[in-house]
């Protein structure tokens, strides 16, 4: 079996300019927003996935697929899709239990991170952003 895993989307050029003029803002309002629906409950899917969205909105980043590639005899099957992730109740119970609150906490200091070095601090603030689904309900991506 082989795994690859595909990403294609804008360069680092034209993803730097659009973080630049549109993704800082956009994200930071973004994120305050999943967040406040998150803690709701008519508006916790929308919160989800506002926060599985904050690399693709701050930086144009692609969603990465998994490729699968497994050959059995003389048979050999391509598969691509998303990759797989942990039991929807242990997320769900992660999410409760740590996810809700350690979110607001992970995203605070990125943003920190951000204001207080002057931007000095954005490979690392980009690497938490990148990790916020993991933080907030154990996403694989």
């Amino acid at each position: 079996m082989i795994l690859a895993q595909n990403a294609a989307g804008p360069g680092c050029l034209v993803r730097a300019l659009y973080f630049c003029f549109i993704g800082l803002w956009l994200g930071f309002f973004w994120t305050g927003i999943a967040w406040l629906l998150l803690v709701s409950i008519l508006g916790l899917p929308l919160g989800l996935l506002m926060l599985n969205r904050i690399p693709q909105v701050m930086t144009l980043k692609p969603v990465r697929t998994e490729m699968k590639v497994v050959s059995q005899g003389s048979v050999t099957v391509v598969s691509q899709g998303r990759v797989a992730q942990h039991p929807f109740w242990l997320r769900a119970i992660y999410f409760v239990a740590v996810g809700w609150w350690f979110s607001a906490f992970w995203l605070s200091v990125a943003w920190a991170l951000i204001g207080v070095t002057l931007g000095l601090g954005l490979p690392l603030a980009f690497w938490m952003f990148d990790r916020t689904p993991a933080i907030v309900t154990l996403d694989r991506s």
